[in-house]
């Protein structure tokens, strides 16, 4: 009897292992590869009398395919994660030139497929003296020396951040935070350093301020932050240094960063900020739209 029991026990104890070792069966569904890729390209202010745009350089990009979860964008040695595949590019070397786009289209486990598109753009825009020399410092009696100014968000005046509807007049209509409001979100210690040889810096002191879920589907998972309703409070996230171009579509003064930079409380869309009021001394009145085009966003800077 016993021989019988240590058997049986055996026999159970065989089976649980054999059991243990297997490997867990995970799987991804069809994996299919994109295809069908097509690519758009609106230049802005592009007619029949002006088929390479208005002179600004700046273009509107559009991509589908078929079994597509994501989109890259690809220029220059610039890659642009896109969920929606649309992404704007500024074209601001002087000049008709002709510039090629890879898109890259993601599916499911990570296979992709691309396709490249090539666009003729001219680019007639030179900033003003007055531009430049307020945003980095730029001196006409030395133009070709190095120079950089570092800005912040003005906290102290009313207004400094806010939102308010898609092409608005009036800025922050609907929400305009406080003197001091945002303090401890991770907004007002950030920096944002724009220099002469088009680097752009933002040095976040190791955490930032933005809307979830655009800055989760961009900058990756939230580790640390402080999730209040569509806020994300201190997320986590460095230094980095990309770049910026200043281009006027449709005459309105624009500086636009490369990437996923951003300034001030990250809102996805196309990272372009149009200079809204640059007429108060050390102060310039910014406004981007976000990913959703729900709103706009608006941030007064200051010089540190």
């Amino acid at each position: 009897m016993k021989t019988i029991k240590y058997i049986k026990s055996l026999f159970i104890l065989m089976a649980l292992v054999f059991m243990g070792c297997q490997e867990n069966d995970y799987s991804f569904g069809d994996i299919i590869t994109p295809s069908n890729i097509q690519i758009t390209a609106e230049i802005v202010g592009a007619d029949t009398s002006n088929p390479n745009g208005d002179g600004s350089g700046v273009v509107n990009f559009t991509a589908t395919a078929d079994n597509a979860v994501s989109y890259k964008y690809v220029f220059n040695g610039v890659e642009t994660v896109s969920l929606s595949g649309k992404n704007t590019i500024s074209f601001s070397t002087i000049g008709l030139n002709t510039y090629t786009v890879t898109v890259v289209a993601s599916g499911t486990a990570g296979v992709s497929s691309s396709k490249t598109i090539q666009v003729e753009v001219l680019s007639t825009y030179s900033p003003p003296e007055e531009l430049i020399s307020k945003l980095y410092g730029f001196d006409p009696a030395n133009p070709n020396a190095v120079s950089s100014r570092t800005w912040k968000i003005q906290s102290a005046k009313p207004g400094h951040f806010g939102l308010g509807p898609v092409a608005g007049s009036l800025p922050t209509e609907w929400y305009g935070a406080g003197p001091g409001e945002k303090a401890d979100v991770g907004m007002y210690d950030d920096r944002f350093i724009f220099s002469s040889d088009g680097t752009y810096q933002h040095v976040t002191n190791g955490d930032v301020f933005g809307r979830d879920p655009h800055i989760v589907n961009d900058l990756g998972a939230n580790t640390s932050g402080e999730v209040d309703g569509a806020d994300i409070l201190n997320f986590a996230y460095a230094d980095y240094t990309g770049s910026f171009t200043l281009t006027a579509p449709g005459g309105l003064e624009t500086i636009s960063l490369s990437d996923k930079a951003f300034i001030g409380y990250y809102t996805g869309g196309n990272h372009s900020y149009e200079i809204f009021d640059r007429g108060t001394p050390n102060e310039m009145i910014l406004r981007t739209t976000d990913a959703a085009s729900d709103f706009d966003w608006w941030f007064i800077l200051v010089l540190e």
